[in-house]
């Protein structure tokens, strides 16, 4: 049995880059979470209400429960400041619940998104993930997330550059209808963020591979028993 754990730095991440991997692993009845790392109202309350951060939290619920995700955690660190908090708490965090939840597979944001929230918890996952002790993590791979992978400076160090490609060529239907109960965060066409966009980038993945639709992944590592 694999237990799944996605890392989504803010509510929606996790169903943009993972959403059709999700539904394909719960059909396959392995146990998949999620940890949503930041609370928007906490971090910059200028910038976000507690009545909006209620509201995404309730969709993200929603979302999750169409999929059939086993279980939510939301770990409250202050969106989008996640570099005032020191790093290596939030790496005992993230350790804590990879062990508690003897997680096999676990899916990081890019480390060259855009958004500094998502360099800092890429970073800090490795961390929390590093194979000593009796260590659970056999898997990690990195996803591309709308809106924040695409518009990272262009150098090769910031390059998303997929070598793991899986066909949710049956699963798309369900991660768009999961993408739709984030009705606060849904944009219009040509915004990335918008279902036809979400659907394009399903349809190029998988006509890299020569399927209807896929998920791309960076494999940042793999232990083969």
């Amino acid at each position: 049995m694999k237990n799944i754990l996605i890392l989504a730095p803010h509510p929606d991440d996790e169903i943009l880059g993972c959403g059709g991997v999700m539904a394909n692993y719960i059909a396959s009845g392995m146990n998949v979470y999620v940890a949503v790392m930041g609370r928007g109202d906490i971090g910059a309350p200028e910038l976000f209400s507690t009545e909006g951060t209620e509201q995404v939290r309730k969709e993200c619920l929603e979302s999750h429960a169409l999929l059939g995700v086993k279980e939510t955690f939301f770990l409250d660190f202050p969106t989008p400041r996640f570099e005032t908090i020191p790093s290596y708490q939030i790496s005992i965090r993230l350790s804590d619940l990879l062990k508690r939840l003897d997680v096999t597979d676990f899916y990081v944001p890019h480390r060259g998104d855009i958004h500094k929230d998502h360099q800092i918890a890429h970073q800090c996952a490795l961390v929390a993930a590093r194979p000593i002790g009796n260590y659970s993590v056999k898997r990690i791979y990195a996803y591309e997330t709308l809106s924040e992978t695409e518009w990272a400076s262009p150098s090769v160090d910031h390059a998303f550059i997929p070598t793991r490609f899986v066909n949710i060529t049956k699963s798309l239907p369900l991660k768009i209808a999961a993408f739709k109960k984030f009705n606060s965060q849904l944009k219009s066409p040509p915004h990335p963020r918008s279902l036809e966009n979400i659907e394009s980038l399903a349809k190029l993945r998988g006509a890299t591979v020569g399927v209807n639709a896929a998920e791309a992944f960076m494999v940042i590592r793999e232990i083969v028993d």
